[in-house]
């Protein structure tokens, strides 16, 4: 019993998962258990569902409007603005940086008053179930190492997702699907854009069984769904129960967790060969649901299509749900390529919103929406009043989250004149994590795992801590 006292999160009203309560006992010698805290708070959600833009969307042009710029066009970011701060390789040769103002138009929407750009007409209604912060800010300037950090807490790779932490911590609610499955939809703002590494779901040092399960656009939704041809179903659960007394018997011999974890994996897979084709088939879903979506949600593979087998997924209570929407890289013709990744985007994700709301299940899913930093003021390439392109600034930028206990309707955080620097409520990435944990009950500082002699988490140990001003009924 004093193993289970130094367990590392309390969930109210909720069972422990079973992967995890079993996992407390066979850790391989790597990967032990060293969290001794509980939360601060009760649980809020139960589950996430995690809208990554892959490449960077740009804050200026979607969020963060900055009027004033409109009088200093082709005008040179002051000195006293920049303030010596690093630039990538793409920019630090130029000659000028000459500010680029945002062409779109914006409008307050809602009782909240949140300012939102044309490019978004859609999520414009349903900015009162939204929390926007406009504060974030990261270290890391380019993208592997931005998303690497986002993802995991660290800007090299090998450490476990936020999916895989989560599930290491919760284990799984529906016994018949992956505790944590990804989905990857390419933009037709920039199709050929930065790609994304399985490693970004992986489990680090973690067992194997907390990594992302990937959803494939075509073919089997997920790899080797079926079976072979001339193996029907009752020939494979004599071929898994004659295998896993081979593994039982190996694991026997040599004790690798392993093992135990590749045994459950085959019990998960033949078990989705019947779950996943039934989540996966949408005919069953009213008109009126498919076309608030948009016209892309009966292709496979796209975010529309996506955002429809998320809202899915979570009636089912799969623990985390991640989408990946590619082409956000957006260094020379921005205008062109952020109104097709806009499109791709903007309906799909208000209708995921209203759905989940009016199921009922937006007050305990936590839905988070982020790029892995922002963009310049200034223009990289050629600046003209109808096309101009905006290098990486992890200095600020946007992100937003709704329902799971977060606080809606409302803004957090501010820029400068220039969306350049933060005037006020910082928010760091670790802070952003550490924040999630607390949604789902789990202390950012307790969830741990011993490896290499040092107890790691997802959220350093830099001193940041959650932002319970965007918290609801923070106790």
């Amino acid at each position: 019993m004093a193993m289970t006292r130094r367990y590392f999160f309390q969930r109210t009203g909720v069972s422990l998962g079973a992967a995890a309560l079993g996992s407390m006992f066979s850790r391989p010698a790597n990967a032990s258990p060293v969290g001794t805290g509980l939360p601060d708070a009760n649980p809020r959600a139960k589950r996430v569902i995690y809208l990554f833009q892959s490449g960077a969307p740009s804050q200026l042009d979607l969020f963060d409007p900055k009027p004033q710029l409109d009088k200093l066009f082709d005008k040179d970011l002051p000195d006293s603005v920049r303030q010596g701060q690093r630039l990538t390789t793409m920019t630090s040769g130029q000659t000028r940086f000459p500010l680029a103002p945002s062409k779109y138009e914006f409008q307050q929407h809602g009782q909240s008053g949140a300012t939102v750009s044309e490019l978004m007409p859609h999520l414009s209604g349903v900015t009162d179930d939204i929390c926007f912060i406009k504060s974030m800010h990261t270290e890391q300037i380019n993208h592997d190492p931005a998303i690497t950090f986002f993802q995991t807490g660290f800007q090299l790779a090998g450490r476990p997702s936020m999916g895989a932490w989560v599930t290491y911590g919760l284990g799984s609610g529906n016994r018949d699907l992956p505790s944590f499955v990804v989905m990857v939809s390419r933009g037709t703002g920039r199709p050929s854009c930065q790609p994304l590494y399985d490693r970004l779901w992986g489990a680090g040092m973690l067992p194997s069984r907390y990594q992302g399960v990937k959803f494939l656009s075509t073919g089997d939704p997920v790899l080797y769904l079926s079976n072979p041809s001339g193996i029907d179903r009752g020939t494979r659960r004599r071929q898994l129960d004659e295998l896993a007394s081979l593994n039982r018997h190996r694991h026997a011999q040599i004790g690798d967790p392993e093992i135990n974890t590749r045994i459950s994996q085959y019990e998960l897979a033949y078990r989705m060969q019947m779950s996943v084709p039934e989540l996966t088939d949408i005919s069953d879903e009213p008109k009126s649901v498919l076309d608030a979506y948009g016209p892309d949600v009966h292709t496979r593979g796209t975010y529309a299509n996506n955002c429809l087998l998320a809202r899915r997924l979570a009636e089912r209570d799969v623990r985390f749900i991640q989408l990946y929407h590619m082409g956000w890289d957006q260094h020379f013709t921005l205008p062109k390529q952020i109104s097709g990744q806009c499109r791709d985007t903007d309906q799909p994700t208000a209708a995921l919103l209203r759905d989940l709301k009016q199921r009922g299940l937006l007050d305990d899913t936590l839905v988070v929406w982020s790029g892995e930093f922002g963009r310049t003021a200034y223009c990289q390439g050629k600046l003209t009043r109808e096309n101009y392109g905006r290098d990486h600034h992890p200095r600020c930028f946007t992100s937003w989250l709704a329902g799971g206990g977060i606080k809606p309707g409302i803004s957090y955080g501010a820029t400068d004149d220039f969306s350049y620097n933060i005037v006020e409520n910082p928010v760091h990435v670790n802070e952003l994590n550490a924040t999630i944990l607390n949604t789902l009950g789990i202390d950012h500082k307790s969830l741990t795992v011993r490896f290499q002699g040092l107890d790691l988490r997802l959220t350093g140990v830099e001193g940041h801590d959650v932002v319970k001003e965007i918290l609801r009924h923070q106790t």
